[in-house]
């Protein structure tokens, strides 16, 4: 039996983009029914934001059992891809070669960042049209990226929306 495609999605605090991102392409895998593990992790856990959690599910994509986690916790593991949706962790992402103890070996590092939609001292009603903002585009690249993947279009992608 062939291993699951993996994937690690890191961000600075594992607390939106990064979620988000998890959640997206396992729901993109799942509907193209592609074997896939998605994993995410910070390089300074601060805890899954609500909003991220809320704007998830009214896009049908549940991300409430998701949980923040240091990026050492996938020390040494293999990844397929390990992609960066920040700045900041693409500065600090260690170098998934397997040969320092600092990570596995990845056969692709992608660097995709976004906006970081956790703007401290805004309201929620000014934070949500930004977190809606950066879900979106993180659907649509997770889109893309996993009918790359699997060669193929991912059914009912659209529906999502």
């Amino acid at each position: 039996m062939t291993r699951p495609y993996r994937i690690l999605v890191l961000c600075t605090g594992n607390r939106c983009r990064s979620q988000m991102a998890q959640g997206w392409l396992r729901h993109f895998a799942q509907a193209a029914q592609y074997p896939c593990e998605v994993l995410s992790a910070g390089t300074a856990p601060k805890g899954v934001h609500p909003l991220a959690i809320r704007v998830m599910a009214q896009a049908g994509v549940d991300i409430s059992d998701h949980r923040s986690k240091h990026l050492d916790e996938y020390a040494d593991q293999d990844f397929d891809a390990v992609v960066t949706v920040c700045g900041r962790a693409h500065d600090a992402c260690p170098v998934w070669t397997g040969s320092s103890g600092v990570g596995g070996e990845a056969s692709e590092t992608i660097h995709q960042p976004f906006e970081d939609p956790d703007k401290p001292g805004l309201s929620e009603q000014e934070l949500l049209p930004i977190f809606y903002k950066v879900r979106d585009e993180i659907r649509d690249w997770a889109e893309r990226f996993i009918a790359q993947q699997c060669g193929a279009t991912v059914p009912g992608a659209g529906a999502a929306r």
